[in-house]
């Protein structure tokens, strides 16, 4: 009987620390110095190629590729809209995919990147399409970096300039990611990374309580945003689950410490929801929640998703809204829907065969 020999397993290098990259290297009899020229290879110049790191001997090139592995994300599917927003799903090592969504604003010089921090998400919010896919697993800070990565080459191909902004609104909860995500932000602004500010950053959370609390008390220098989405513990618990054990209080309580703490800046994502979250009233009770630490309001125009039981907000209403806010010195914007020709939606894309 022929024996079996099991398929060696590689391990991805670029989930090495600086340190066990070192011993890596000094394992092959190599000099430490080495260790840093392959994270820069890495996280300054995006390779995801062994053979591509020419300042390397080619006989520790062809080691590396013999002992490790770089799982690199790869462009799977592409949608161009015609306002100029590009959505591109990835297909990752094991398979699965996931999305990031290019949105630029040139007349505000503004080209921000949505990215993922989970294949799919265990939150289930009734209005998002990645809630009906169940989470499979934790974005690594790779993953992560190679969302940007790649998306600032289109940034630079289509519109000849760079990203400006991060945000972390895509696919997934990214504070129950939470290891990954910051270990994700340290390779994009540190000066071994990208370099990228950490006022240009923002990440996104349905609103888990305790988390932002140890945003805070980690003292992170990006900005923060709560997908609120209804400004009542009734409404929100009809549509966030999330918020049957983090409820509106206890957010407020997390938020204010959080700004006391760092001073970043806070926002809301309120999803303008056609006659369930768009009244006067409930424009009320925003106002309520704006009034403890400074807070900008980003209404945003909803995308319906197949199959949804929601639908977008009239536009008459929505400027009704807002103007209530600006009448009680809330700071408040409207993010127009973009790619409406495509599928916009968070988790659309992915989710499709």
């Amino acid at each position: 009987m022929t024996e079996v020999i099991p398929h060696k397993i590689k391990k991805d290098l670029r989930s090495f620390s600086l340190e066990e990259l070192k011993n890596v290297i000094q394992g092959y009899g190599g000099k430490p110095f080495t260790a840093k020229q392959i994270q820069q290879w890495f996280w300054q110049k995006g390779v995801t190629n062994f053979e591509e790191m020419s300042n390397l001997s080619k006989s520790l090139r062809a080691q590396l590729a013999q002992d490790f592995d770089i799982k690199a994300i790869q462009e799977d599917k592409t949608q161009n809209s015609a306002d100029g927003t590009i959505k591109a799903r990835y297909k990752l090592h094991d398979g699965h995919f996931m999305e990031s969504v290019l949105i630029p604003v040139p007349v505000d010089n503004r080209y921000t990147v949505c990215v993922s921090s989970q294949v799919g998400c265990s939150l289930t919010c009734s209005f998002c399409a990645t809630g009906r896919m169940k989470r499979i697993r934790n974005l690594e800070p790779g993953e992560i970096f190679d969302q940007v990565f790649k998306v600032n080459q289109k940034s630079l191909a289509f519109f000849d300039h760079p990203l400006t902004n991060v945000v972390y609104m895509g696919m997934g909860e990214p504070l129950l990611a939470y290891k990954n995500v910051l270990e994700s932000i340290r390779l994009l602004t540190s000066p071994e990374g990208l370099g990228m500010s950490a006022k240009r950053i923002t990440v996104s959370t349905a609103g888990i309580a305790k988390m932002i609390r140890k945003l805070a008390d980690d003292k992170v220098r990006f900005n923060l945003a709560l997908s609120l989405h209804a400004a009542d513990d009734t409404k929100r618990n009809e549509i966030m689950p999330i918020n049957e054990t983090n409820d509106l209080n206890s957010l407020m309580d997390a938020l204010e410490y959080f700004y006391q703490e760092t001073k970043n800046k806070i926002s809301y994502e309120y999803i303008a929801l056609r006659d369930f979250n768009d009244s006067i009233d409930d424009a009320k009770n925003l106002v309520k929640w704006c009034k403890r630490f400074p807070v900008k309001v980003n209404i945003i125009e909803y995308n319906p998703i197949e199959d949804g039981i929601f639908n977008r907000a009239d536009y008459t209403k929505i400027d009704k809204f807002v103007n209530y806010l600006k009448r009680n010195d809330v700071m408040a914007t409207v993010r127009r829907s973009r790619g409406k020709d495509i599928d916009a939606a968070c988790g659309q894309l992915a989710n499709k065969g």
